[in-house]
């Protein structure tokens, strides 16, 4: 487990893309805003996400705190931007999975886990569960962090948020992210298979990728589809369009965000997707926009 040692024997971080060289064993945070140790802020049955995830019973829900993408208009900003949670080590998660799959939760969802990838892979590495687990990520990761992974994931639930390079630079410094997130959704893709639910409608495995509609920018989603359609299997996924964009504090400086979406933007993106050949997943009402969709950090 090298980068996993990396990081608790204070060398230097190079799990994300992002490269950024910090010392998180020795105390230094980088761009993710994570400590060495798992940064937990909630853990609890949660029952927001798509049927087949949620179902009837909750999806075990752990949320971490940090996130190497950091996107401006993070609806879990007070989390995501670090500094917030419940530091854990690798054998205190592995109790916590265990107490969580206990409640009768369908999966275990790990939300935001991507700059956790080599501690997770060691917690998860010999702990039977006996239920699916779920990487629940913005998907600007490297494959080689998705490898780590192989046999311990069985459902990925990867965004797909930019399809151009100028809107991940502006909101989220990632010029790079279409590429880099294609490239991760493609080995998710090849690690799990075609999608496959239980009887009672559960996904077991599979990838589900995620596209939340930014106001605005009905252009970049049509792109979304097109590039899902040109270079996944299209037919073997399933795609969770979302309108649920909400505005958040501080975004003075993007006035272009400081709006829902409207209708007509919406209504564009959900007729492209039905001409598409993304033959399964939901479509998300526009009514779901709103601060209620986000949890309470019961483990700040």
């Amino acid at each position: 487990m090298e980068n996993g040692c990396a990081i608790s024997n204070g060398n230097p971080c190079m799990l994300c893309p992002r490269g950024c060289g910090v010392r998180r064993g020795a105390g230094q945070v980088g761009r993710c805003g994570a400590p060495a140790r798992f940064l937990v802020c909630r853990a609890a049955p949660h029952y927001g996400e798509e049927p087949c995830i949620s179902g009837v019973r909750g999806s075990g829900a752990v949320f971490f705190g940090g996130c190497a993408l950091g996107c401006v208009f993070c609806q879990n900003h007070e989390i995501s931007r670090g500094g917030r949670g419940r530091e854990l080590t690798v054998p205190e998660l592995r109790e916590l999975l265990l107490r969580l799959r206990d409640r009768g939760v369908h999966n275990i969802n790990l939300v935001t886990p991507s700059h956790y990838s080599a501690l997770l892979a060691e917690a998860l590495s010999r702990l039977e569960l006996g239920i699916p687990v779920v990487w629940n990520s913005s998907g600007y990761e490297r494959v080689e962090q998705l490898r780590q992974l192989e046999g311990l994931v069985q459902v990925y639930m990867p965004d797909y948020k930019f399809a151009f390079s100028d809107l991940a630079a502006r909101y989220c410094g990632a010029p790079d992210y279409p590429e880099i997130a294609l490239d991760a959704i493609r080995e998710m893709y090849r690690q799990t298979g075609p999608f496959l639910t239980d009887c009672e409608g559960i996904l077991r495995q599979g990838v589900l990728i995620r596209h939340l509609v930014l106001p605005g920018a009905p252009e970049n989603t049509l792109r979304v589809i097109d590039a899902i359609e040109d270079h996944l299997p299209a037919k073997h996924i399933l795609f969770s369009l979302m309108g649920q964009y909400t505005p958040m504090p501080g975004l003075e400086r993007f006035p272009e965000l400081q709006r829902g979406v409207t209708e007509e933007e919406y209504g564009r993106c959900r007729s492209y997707l039905e001409f598409s050949s993304i033959a399964h997943g939901y479509v998300q009402e526009l009514s779901s926009a709103g601060e209620d969709m986000i949890p309470e950090w019961n483990m700040a």
